[in-house]
């Protein structure tokens, strides 16, 4: 397809955007739209295996179906999953799936396989464009239609597979796009997006698309501050200086990144990006699009409650994945979360994903219209002395103090400990591991960090501040490890769908293990701890 002019590009994106608004606005609380899409995967449903064993149907009410699906993990679907990958049809979805999404495996370094049906690409779709609509009514004009937008990330191939395809979440966003936004907007080429993630594929990306008028870039910040160094190298300065990419391309306005926040990326992607250019918080996962950061204060995600997904919610303190398929009566529709409560988010998709747990933790902003942030990953919470300390409380208390103190944090993970030190008495605390940058005004030291960690957490979470004035929390241990153990932690562990990504915390032991291994500042790991007890209700 041939590109379209500009000046009729710049008028479709300008009467899209209007349209855009005003459904928005017409959602409100979005509960009519969760109901339309409450029907609509009842219909479909009735088709499946699963809707009869479950005695679904297009009748079936919101308080029958709450009766008589129970929520589920990804364990229970795994089976079924396999099944379909297998060709069998009328599984999940009526009929056969081709497509299937393989998961990054952040969590638990094991990567899982989800179907997706050509409603789960319609969800995708409408999600992706609801998300760049929400960036250009923030900044008041469409002018990121008008340039590429160009991703950098893991390989888009979709590779064959006994039958069936399969992709990650990078291919999956780029096999959504209608034929007309592949030709006028997504770079780089395919030869290039389909190359595996690397030093290769970076340098394949600035020589292609230097020449080309770039308005949005896409991506995880690593993959981000590679490119803005080899774009940089391409400068004639001598000798090189890392120039901000907006200096290559004048138009660049928009960085647009999904999964968790920002966190430590934010300062170094600020100046390899350069000023002028926006973030733009994109809540995109495996099991569909879930939310778009709006031009509300605070800075939030609002919920895409019409874009095919059901969602529900159990409160975070009675969340238990040992008993989940109980937990009927603890399930809550939009109608009925609260802000300022965590929740585990459960979704109900076109792929047969019925009361599926997610295992991301959500923090609603505000109700009319639903508003919400991502708090972590429930498999990352810090729950073993009964803290329910989230990534997100973990990483904001260390942005907070190194803010004050004037430290660049660089890498760093968080574990439970617990120590004997004499008969019948434990020391219990968190362990930070902490590395960060060179060249600070003021000496960072761990005496002078943990107490300073302690005050910001117990500031920002009421449940750690609980245990800490109860005496079950000590003081933390913090270590401070030299330039480079991060970095090879990534090498000797990184593994297939893993990629090295490192949680911030992990309610056992098994990274704070490895970590110690590689530093010996400890002379034997210290024995992994069972999963948390279920904690007592308020």
């Amino acid at each position: 397809m041939p590109p379209v002019p500009r000046f009729l590009v710049n008028l479709w994106a300008g009467y899209g955007v209007t349209k855009f608004i005003r459904r928005r606005q017409s959602l409100g609380r979005g509960l009519q739209a969760q109901q339309a899409a409450f029907r609509q995967l009842m219909e479909r449903y009735a088709n499946t295996e699963f809707g009869r064993l479950h005695n679904l149907t297009a009748r079936t009410t919101y308080a029958e179906f709450c009766e008589k699906v129970p929520p589920r993990s990804h364990d229970y679907f795994a089976p079924l999953i396999a099944r379909m990958a297998a060709g069998e049809p009328d599984v999940l979805i009526p009929g056969k799936c081709q497509l299937f999404v393989e998961t990054a495996g952040t969590t638990n370094f094991s990567p899982k396989l989800l179907p997706v049906p050509a409603p789960m690409l319609a969800n995708f779709r409408q999600g992706l464009r609801d998300a760049l609509y929400f960036y250009s009514a923030r900044v008041g004009h469409a002018g990121i239609f008008l340039g590429r937008h160009l991703h950098v990330g893991a390989s888009t191939a979709v590779v064959e597979h006994s039958g069936h395809h399969r992709t990650g979440l990078d291919g999956l966003l780029k096999l959504c796009l209608t034929p007309w936004a592949e030709a006028n907007l997504y770079a780089p080429p395919p030869t290039i997006a389909q190359l595996p993630s690397g030093p290769a594929k970076i340098a394949a990306t600035r020589q292609a698309m230097l020449p080309q008028d770039v308005t949005l870039l896409g991506g995880n910040p690593a993959a981000l501050n590679a490119l803005a160094l080899a774009v940089s190298q391409s400068s004639p300065r001598i000798p090189p200086t890392i120039q901000p990419l907006a200096t290559f391309w004048p138009n660049l306005e928009c960085c647009a990144f999904t999964g968790s926040a920002l966190g430590l990326h934010a300062e170094p992607l600020r100046a390899a990006l350069g000023a002028t250019v926006n973030f733009h918080e994109i809540y995109a996962a495996a099991e569909g699009m879930i939310a778009a950061q709006d031009d509300r204060s605070p800075a939030g995600l609002s919920l895409l409650t019409d874009a095919g997904l059901f969602f529900e919610f159990i409160p975070a303190h009675r969340f238990n994945e040992n008993t989940l398929p109980s937990a009927s009566a603890d399930c809550l529709p939009l109608a009925h979360v609260a802000v300022d409560l965590d929740y585990e988010l459960l979704v109900t998709t076109p792929a047969g994903l019925c009361r599926y747990a997610t295992g991301d933790i959500v923090r609603f902003l505000s109700l009319d219209p639903p508003r919400l942030q991502w708090a972590g990953r429930t498999k990352g919470q810090l729950n073993t002395f009964s803290e329910r300390v989230t990534e997100q409380d973990i990483t904001a208390s260390l942005l907070a103090v190194c803010t004050r103190n004037g430290w660049q944090p660089i890498n760093f993970h968080v574990a439970p400990s617990s120590n004997r030190i004499a008969a019948g008495q434990v020391i219990s605390n968190h362990e930070w591991w902490l590395e960060l940058g060179t060249h600070t005004i003021k000496t960072p030291t761990a005496n002078v960090l943990a107490p300073e960690l302690d005050a910001e957490l117990a500031r920002r979470n009421r449940e750690y501040a609980a245990q800490r004035t109860a005496g079950r929390l000590f003081l933390p241990t913090v270590w401070l490890v030299m330039p480079g153990v991060f970095a090879q932690w990534r090498q000797t562990h990184e593994q297939p769908g893993f990629a090295g990504k490192m949680p911030p915390c992990r309610p056992d032991r098994l990274i704070a293990d490895q970590l110690a291994a590689l530093t010996h500042f400890h002379q034997a790991p210290v024995p992994s701890f069972p999963p948390a007890a279920p904690s007592p209700l308020y």
